[in-house]
């Protein structure tokens, strides 16, 4: 897919690897000036290739505050927020009454809370502009719980219905504000936990995969193709909503009973 994006300019978080990476490359290969964000300056600086980049962890107001001020004196807009950065559990695959404080304190100020931060922080300029795009991603299992993962569930849910409040809100002044809800992605986390030759879950892929009409997980592209399709400039009529894009995991059963 191609749009024309010359001239715009796009911040991603968590664009150090994975689907942030996927993304931030698509964006900059139509044209966008891409800011590369991630906690990881190593990585992140790493994955820009050259281009702009910036150390940004969305737990820290303070990153955050720094992030804005360097795009809006270097590139005066931002017409493209990818709010990418997430974390999941690797360990604490238990039920709530043995889920630790400290790990759903953890999952919800990045997953939720760090797109609140950082789409407050940038909402202003966009808003100055009276115009932009939002993207955040959210997942399947803020739309159909898994078991398991309560915290993960839970930001998801909230990043879900944040979209939507953001779209009534800021969609006044110009501001699309959609998400994306990826399902099981090949990504480094996903390696570790199922795909991987000594992932965690390894014996359980098939039975998850029997769910998935296309029978296999998304690869990380396939999710920047839906973002790609969002900050499109002639898509100029679409706010509000989630795009699925899960191999028809939500859809329906899958397998016959």
């Amino acid at each position: 897919m191609k749009c024309d994006l010359a001239g715009k300019v796009s911040l991603v978080t968590g664009a150090a690897r994975g689907i942030g990476k996927a993304i931030a490359d698509r964006l900059a290969a139509n044209g966008s000036t891409v800011y590369y964000t991630d906690r990881d300056a190593d990585e992140v600086r790493h994955a820009a290739a050259g281009g702009p980049w910036l150390r940004l962890d969305v737990t820290d107001p303070a990153e955050i505050a720094a992030a804005v001020r360097h795009v809006e004196s270097e590139a005066w807009r931002i017409d493209v927020l990818v709010n990418n950065a997430g974390v999941n559990t690797m360990a604490h695959r238990v039920p709530i009454d043995q889920f630790p404080r400290e790990e759903w304190d953890r999952l919800l100020a990045v997953d939720l809370t760090g797109v609140y931060e950082v789409s407050k922080a940038f909402a202003g300029l966009m808003r100055r502009q009276r115009s932009g795009r939002i993207i955040n991603i959210a997942s399947i299992v803020g739309l159909v719980p898994l078991r398991l993962q309560c915290a993960f569930v839970a930001a998801k849910a909230g990043v879900v219905h944040l979209t939507k409040a953001m779209a009534l809100e800021l969609g006044p002044d110009g501001i699309l504000v959609n998400g994306i809800a990826p399902g099981s992605t090949l990504t480094e986390g996903t390696r570790k936990l199922f795909y991987g030759e000594g992932g965690m879950f390894r014996d359980s892929v098939q039975k998850m995969l029997d769910h998935v009409p296309l029978g296999r997980p998304a690869e990380v592209d396939e999710i920047a193709v839906a973002a790609l399709f969002l900050a499109d400039p002639e898509n100029t009529y679409m706010t509000g909503h989630v795009l699925v894009v899960d191999g028809g995991w939500t859809a329906g059963y899958a397998r016959e009973f």
